[in-house]
């Protein structure tokens, strides 16, 4: 008999050293994105397609050798909202392009990550104001791009009942494949496209290779749906979380792109499908994708970063996900200034999971089961990882729940009961450990993560805190013969405190620090909203038929949670730029819980600006915000030009020949200007040393009625000296202007080393706008 494992191995080897065995160094093909930013005049982006795509492959053509020329072809040519195309190259290739005078930078095609019922009521609650009146002022007509994995338009959150035609200005399409027709699409889903993506991990998800829209993930059809998805009434999964299911804009309308399949996704698939988007007539793009936080690379060899600058330029706003790398400061992704940056918050609801032991306590954990247990049933034997060690297998990795490690005969027929010491163990590889040992049940002992409960399917599974644990173990440790039960899991509404932000929420300082990142929280733990029927069978409870709504967590929720928000005040303001809209979010957005309370983390501390950035988002008072800073063009080139990048590099990504950088940004990278340079609802100073004061400006537009006077308030950190000048804005008519500095410097010796955090606030009374600022003190230059 082959050993199977040793064959998968050799297979695996043989895939991936043949490429190189077989090809001189620095021949190896790869895919790679050639960037040559904005057209600066003639042919190129918005000319004519044919004539671009032909530049492109007489490019290619010009590097390729000659007796190779059967290989030049183009993957993808960006000819939109700006220009450059993804091809097959080697190193050499690559860096011959490079060094084209047409070329800002060339990188390699990466692989990125794909990263309501109550979530949308919870959010207006908090606002502490009543829908009615302002959502009357909202129309239907804002467009939101969603590239993602796709979409599923048979779910009832697409429907367009009741809805208007689609608005004139649209040029998309609808892309059929075996699978979608165009029938598909309708006056809510007025969009589809679809692009080559990566291999799907499981071989059964055949309909990922054969060209389609369809979403085979499910990851697409639930960020649409929470964007902009239909009002669909008693939607629950599997009995929980009922309610009116609705997206944050229901009225608006929803275009997707399926660049993603469960594989990941292509970053050249990525950058078309956001310039096909603004093309099209998108008004709001949701990109619920990103980098790894531990390879990111600079703004011009980033492919989300690049599109969303053209997309910002012809008036797109792109929203994006912070990431899923969280605890730690420095795991934020998707920083470019000109890019909405949402982490992830807690709703006022969780999922218990009740342990009820035999000597009668009930320990309350959380989880997401639908097991059969039952407290007027069977119970259980209960048996500690560590006392069900296989032979040979470690105490530590036993009690860990750690692959292998479990003696199927100690553990079959029982609820085990594990912990959370070794990180390498995910909660769900534990719980498939279990599992598959013949286990009745999972407790799990962690109080990581316990704010985002598992989804366990029908295996009986309750994650408890430390102290909880210590009283399970002490019980069995107690008597011969422990038994517990786990009870099927019920949802908890107004919860307290709500929201928090969540564990898995990537901080900041972004790879700039001179931008405060994220910028915006949103609700991003246990939502539901609609996804795909699910042909596994463990996913579906006995005798229920696949759920047309699932419950997922992540800051690839809370993005369209924005994306739609964004989408309700647009269709406010259709007149707005994107930063105005960003503003209009971001200053108005609440810092206190539903407790009254400061906002915290998941540990229980205070959260800060990279945390939760300016707050949570509440599109209902986003509506009203009093002033906004609305960030011009020239904003974003002058921080690029204090970034780093050399002017001719900034005048080819911007397509405008005559740009010139600020005096003083192109002897080197100038982190304190950078902060200055950009308009921003938010502030960040990356190094203030003592004796050394510095000060930031800002320019406010009101939009509110003539004739109001805003009076600053400020929120200062110990130790720290911040002052606003002028403390007064007077403003005789709407649409007028206002300049004002805030200057920081060290007090004396009571400054702590490191980011302090605080926030100036403007009000005339009516109005409340919160512009949050993180200051970095450092003790030497």
């Amino acid at each position: 008999m082959v050993n199977t494992a040793r064959f998968v191995v050799l297979v695996l080897a043989y895939r991936f050293l043949v490429p190189f065995l077989s090809a001189e160094p620095g021949q190896a093909k790869e895919s790679y994105v050639v960037y040559m930013g904005s057209p600066s005049g003639g042919a190129g982006a918005g000319g004519d397609p044919e004539a671009v795509r032909a530049s492109h492959l007489e490019m290619l053509s010009s590097i390729v050798p000659d007796d190779e020329q059967e290989r030049v072809a183009l993957k993808h040519s960006f000819h939109h909202s700006f220009e450059g195309f993804a091809a097959e190259l080697t190193e050499k290739e690559a860096a011959a392009l490079a060094g084209h005078e047409r070329v800002v930078s060339v990188f390699r095609d990466r692989t990125l990550q794909l990263h309501t019922t109550r979530s949308w009521d919870f959010l207006e609650v908090q606002s502490g104001l009543q829908s009615g009146r302002l959502g009357r002022r909202a129309s239907g007509d804002v467009i939101i791009g969603i590239v993602d994995t796709g979409v599923w338009p048979e779910s009832p959150s697409f429907s367009d009942a009741g809805m208007r035609e689609v608005p004139a200005r649209w040029r998309g399409v609808c892309m059929e494949g075996p699978d979608f027709k165009k029938s598909n699409c309708n006056k809510k889903l007025i969009g589809a496209r679809y692009y080559s993506v990566m291999p799907e991990s499981n071989a059964s998800s055949a309909l990922a290779s054969t060209g389609s829209p369809r979403d085979t993930v499910g990851h697409g059809t639930h960020t649409a749906s929470t964007a902009a998805g239909a009002v669909v009434a008693d939607a629950d999964y599997y009995g929980l979380a009922r309610g009116a299911a609705k997206g944050g804009a229901p009225g608006s309308r929803v275009a997707v792109y399926r660049a993603c399949s469960l594989g990941g996704c292509a970053s050249s698939a990525v950058l078309k499908a956001i310039d096909d988007a603004v093309a099209d007539g998108v008004d709001v793009v949701s990109v619920s994708i990103g980098m790894s936080s531990a390879f990111q690379s600079d703004f011009l060899s980033d492919p989300i970063a690049l599109g969303a600058f053209h997309a910002n330029q012809r008036g797109v706003l792109v929203v994006c996900s912070a990431g899923n790398d969280g605890p730690n400061p420095y795991t934020v992704v998707n920083t470019a200034p000109w890019i909405l940056t949402v982490a992830a918050s807690s709703i006022d609801r969780t999922f218990r999971s009740t342990v009820a032991l035999g000597n009668g306590n009930v320990v309350k954990g959380v989880g997401i089961n639908f097991s059969n247990h039952s407290l007027t049933g069977t119970h259980y034997p209960l048996v500690f990882g560590a006392d069900a060690a296989a032979h040979y297998a470690p105490v530590g990795e036993a009690s860990n729940c750690y692959p292998g490690s479990l003696d199927a005969q100690k553990v079959a027929g029982k609820i085990v009961v594990c912990v959370a010491t070794d990180p390498m163990v995910s909660r769900r590889v534990k719980k498939l450990v279990a599992e598959g040992s013949g286990a009745r049940g999972l407790v799990l002992i962690d109080d990581g993560e316990k704010d985002v409960p598992l989804v366990a399917g029908g295996f009986a599974f309750s994650q408890v805190g430390v102290d909880a644990g210590a009283q399970i173990l002490e019980y069995i440790n107690s008597t011969k013969n422990p038994t517990a039960v786990i009870l099927p899991t019920e949802d908890v509404k107004d919860f307290k405190p709500a929201p928090v932000v969540a564990s898995f929420s990537a901080r900041g300082p972004g790879i700039s620090e001179s931008i405060l990142k994220p910028d915006l929280m949103a609700p991003g733990v246990s939502i539901l909203a609609a996804t795909i029927p699910s042909a596994d069978k463990d996913d579906v409870p006995p005798g229920q038929k696949p759920s047309l709504f699932a419950i997922k967590s992540g800051t690839s929720m809370a993005c369209p949670h924005v994306a739609g928000g964004a989408a309700f005040v647009k269709s406010a303001h259709p007149g707005w730029t994107p930063s105005m809209v960003r503003s209009a979010l971001m200053t108005t957005a609440t810092t206190t819980n539903n407790l009254g309370r400061p906002l915290a983390s998941s540990t229980g501390a205070a959260a800060t600006g990279h945390d939760m950035g300016a707050g949570e988002m509440s599109p209902l008072r986003a509506l009203s915000p009093g002033l906004v800073f609305d960030t011009a063009l020239h904003d974003y080139l002058d921080f690029l030009c204090f970034y780093g990048y050399k002017e001719g590099l900034v005048r080819k990504v911007s397509g405008d020949a005559r740009f010139a950088c600020p005096a003083g940004a192109a002897a080197s990278p100038s982190p304190d200007l950078a902060a200055a340079a950009v308009n921003y609802p938010s502030i960040s100073v990356p190094r203030l040393l003592k004796g050394k004061p510095v000060a930031v400006a800002r320019t406010a537009i009101n939009v509110g009625p003539s004739n109001a006077t805003y009076v600053a308030a400020v929120e200062a950190p110990p130790g720290l000296t911040v002052r606003v000048s002028p403390d007064r804005l007077v403003f005789s008519k709407r649409w007028t202007t206002a300049r004002y500095e805030v200057s920081f410097s060290v007090a004396g010796a009571g400054a702590s080393k490191g980011y302090a955090h605080g926030a100036v606030t403007w009000s005339d009374g009516a109005h409340t706008v919160r512009t949050p600022f993180a200051v970095n003190v450092v003790w030497c230059d």
